[in-house]
């Protein structure tokens, strides 16, 4: 098992976390759950601001 470390958070944020776990999911695996989230939007917003700036060329034209 990976060692662990202790984190603060105030009493706000750990009733937060408890509303999105679920009933018996840890506080890592929710931490976990959230930190995939936060890399797909980050994906997703590189990708809308590549469809936004760059110039693509049609394959016809290729």
């Amino acid at each position: 098992m990976p060692t662990t470390t202790t984190i603060a958070v105030d009493k706000e944020s750990k009733k937060q976390l408890n509303k999105i776990g679920r009933k018996g999911e840890t506080y890592n695996e929710i931490i976990k759950k959230l930190i995939e989230l936060a890399k797909r939007e980050k994906f997703f917003k590189r990708q809308e601001r590549i469809l936004e700036e760059e110039e693509f060329v049609d394959l016809d034209q290729i």
